[in-house]
């Protein structure tokens, strides 16, 4: 029956946690759905929006983008090459001009007749150098010449009155002028030009010349020739019109609808491009994607691995009635309840995640459980948070509120971690203030934006009023937890723990010598469970009522025999074993009607499990030899949690250190092992999962404990009276 009871528990245990995780993943999943989903909008074309409209996804508007691809090509303007060789003939032209004028006004050498015929022969040779002269060349002779050297087409291009100007300019006239119009032309040739251009520029050229300080006929003239000499030097370029039209489609940036973005606000007409905006996003089709779906059930699977985790090897499900679990799912679903209303208020602002008292689930769990049960959710609901808050973007993810819901909560846990005082929430507020703030702080200067005061001290109000909030959140519902669902809190031991307890003050008062057994196991069993990891706290608190029994018949136990005979030694061996075993269930049912938690009532029937009462057992043995060794074992049951088993063991090392009469290190040492040896060999440890590693360090620190107490101690000499 034993095996079968046994089985259904575990069974049950099992079914309970995949139970809650089942719950919390089906109710996450349902909450995300809107998160990761669109909802599909039956519009048509010219008809008003009922509702504003934001884009679930960032895609490319193709359509927009070749639009304004078409109109960047359209605005490149025809690219033209120019041809600097024409500008260099160009320029010769007016250099063999000037060159030609120098030649035609270069006077002629002929031969003189009379001085070729003198008749002196020794004078001959020095008459013959002597019969050339300079002669003028006439007008007619300067232009042909010009004509002959300049070819018909220049030569033409100017007048015979224009070309006589240029023969009678002066030397300084010639440079001036030179200079001016090479100048000119060279400039105007620099920039390119076309068939277009080519009258502008021939203006611009005379206009240029006109304000040079020449004479005004000489101006004209070279007006003439520098109208002649310009030329269209830019043509129109196939590669390099294609390349600018190819550089401007480049340059035009794909037109992105983002997600987030409006598309359509509440009361606007629906026009044709919103339309379109709205199927391109996916808005209006009706074959909806189901990837974001599968996408869901993956990170809710992972969401809840974390959990279950947390279920199986820190909450401790499987070892109680089911209270735990509720209270699990109640701060679960209503954490995620009220964060998805708050990402639902529709407000100016996207940082009402600010306010969200998140640091109080984390103080419940904490103060309800444990931290690292805790930890786990606060990763948990940070990750949560990034796609709660993602303004249901589909494949947006809130990475701020995640980054600030997790420091939130680990400031919490961190200052939580030892519970010794009522004040610690106070604490907790504070370090969670400072915290928010900071971390507010770093997004907005990481964000490198020049933010006006009034911003940054309204987004640290927020912070500070959610620290603040959170501390007034678990003031007032952790009674709720601790008296409704009867869990046992760390505030609540600390409440119990008050040496002004009435039950305190009942074994003080009745049992003093049980009072101070019980200080010494709570001191040893804390040491003890916080060595091996377990809740120190509760092993104390537990231990100041474990033996709370005794006070129904306090001089039956040894420690309470104080210059009495021993009543023992009227009774029976099994009268006298009845009395002591029953001082288990005494407690239980005491610590039951006082309303005491569950797991100090445990701790009154288990720390002693079903070991044997060894001293009546075999003192009856000695008439009875047929007695039955149940009848002399406690009822138990065996200890079902590590902290029962330490105290437990606490237990039965203090009281056995405590008769011994001379205790030494390797006695104590002795005594613990031995202990611990026996119950391990008596089963007493097979439901409450301690280790070997667990064992040697509960005899590690029990030694040390009580080594410290009972240390020798110098003998002082006595004085002598003369």
């Amino acid at each position: 029956m034993k095996f079968w009871l046994e089985r259904f528990t575990k069974s049950y245990q099992h079914v309970l946690i995949w139970a809650t995780v089942v719950l919390i993943a089906t109710g996450l999943y349902l909450l995300l759905i809107s998160n990761v989903f669109t909802e599909i909008y039956e519009i048509e074309r010219f008809s008003q929006a009922k509702e504003t409209i934001r884009s679930p996804i960032t895609i490319e508007d193709t359509k927009e983008t070749e639009r304004l691809q078409r109109e960047a090509v359209q605005a490149v303007g025809d690219r033209f090459e120019v041809l600097h060789s024409i500008t260099a003939d160009q320029l010769n032209i007016i250099d063999d001009v000037f060159a030609a004028l120098d030649v035609a006004n270069t006077p002629m050498i002929v031969e003189d007749d009379e001085a070729a015929s003198t008749d002196d022969a020794t004078d001959s040779e020095e008459a013959g150098l002597n019969a050339s002269v300079e002669v003028e060349r006439t007008k007619q002779e300067k232009q042909q010449l010009l004509n002959e050297m300049l070819g018909d087409e220049v030569f033409e291009a100017l007048s015979e009155a224009s070309w006589e100007t240029l023969l009678s300019m002066s030397a300084s006239q010639k440079a001036s002028g030179y200079t001016l119009l090479i100048s000119a032309v060279n400039e105007a040739f620099n920039d390119g030009i076309t068939r277009e251009e080519l009258p502008s520029k021939q203006d611009d050229l005379s206009e240029r010349l006109h304000f040079s300080m020449l004479p005004e006929e000489i101006i004209d003239v070279f007006s003439e020739l520098g109208e002649f000499v310009l030329v269209e030097n830019s043509f129109f370029s196939v590669e390099k019109t294609m390349a600018a039209e190819q550089q401007a489609l480049i340059n035009v940036e794909p037109q992105l609808i983002r997600a987030g973005e409006v598309i359509v606000r509440e009361g606007q007409t629906i026009t044709n491009d919103m339309y379109e905006a709205l199927s391109l996003v996916g808005l209006l089709d009706q074959n909806r994607n189901i990837y974001p779906l599968i996408g869901l059930s993956f990170f809710v699977i992972l969401l809840v691995s974390i959990l279950a985790y947390g279920f199986y090897f820190e909450l401790g499900l499987s070892k109680d009635s089911g209270k735990d679990a509720l209270a699990i799912v109640i701060i679960t679903f209503v954490t995620l309840i009220l964060m998805k209303f708050i990402s639902l208020v529709n407000v100016e602002t996207d940082a009402l995640y600010l306010l969200m008292p998140i640091a109080a689930v984390s103080m419940l769990i904490r103060l309800l459980f444990k931290e690292k049960l805790a930890i786990l959710y606060a990763i948990f609901f940070s990750l949560v948070a990034t796609v709660v808050f993602n303004q249901s973007i589909p494949g947006a993810l809130n990475l701020q509120a995640g980054v600030y819901f997790l420091f939130s909560q680990l400031v919490t846990i961190f200052v939580l971690r030892k519970v010794t005082e009522r004040y610690t929430i106070l604490k907790v507020v504070v370090a969670n203030t400072i915290v928010n703030s900071f971390v507010i702080l770093s997004f907005l200067f990481i964000a490198y934006e020049n933010y006006p005061w009034t911003f940054i001290m309204t987004r640290i109000g927020f912070g500070m009023a959610q620290a603040m909030v959170s501390g007034v959140v678990v003031v007032g519902t952790l009674p709720f937890f601790e008296s409704i669902l009867s869990i046992l809190s760390d505030t609540k031991l600390i409440r119990l723990a008050n040496p002004n307890h009435p039950l305190l003050k009942k074994i003080l008062t009745e049992a003093p010598g049980t009072y101070h057994h019980s200080l010494m196991v709570a001191n040893l069993s804390e040491a003890a469970c916080e060595a091996i990891g377990a809740n120190g706290l509760f092993a104390r608190v537990a231990s100041y009522f474990h033996d709370i029994g005794k006070t129904k018949h306090p001089h039956y136990f040894i420690e309470n025999q104080m210059g009495i005979q021993n009543p023992h030694d009227f009774l029976s061996p099994i009268q006298s074993a009845t009395i002591i075993l029953s001082h288990t269930l005494d407690g239980a049912r005491i610590l039951k009607a006082n309303k005491f938690p569950q797991e100090i009532i445990d701790v009154a029937k288990q720390h002693h499990g079903t070991t044997l009462v060894k001293y009546f057992y075999y003192k009856a043995k000695e008439d009875l030899p047929e007695v039955a060794e149940d009848t002399f074992r406690y009822p138990g049951p065996k200890p079902q949690t590590k902290e029962n088993a330490v105290i437990s063991i606490c237990d039965s090392v203090e009281a056995a250190v405590r008769s011994m009469k001379a205790p030494t290190k390797e006695k104590i040492d002795d005594l613990i092992q031995s202990i611990i040896n026996d119950r391990l060999q008596d089963g007493q440890f097979d439901d409450c999962h301690l280790t070997f590693l667990d064992l040697r360090k509960i005899s590690h620190t029990l030694s040390e404990t009580l080594n410290g107490i009972y240390h020798s101690r110098i003998e002082y000499p006595k004085e002598e009276k003369g």
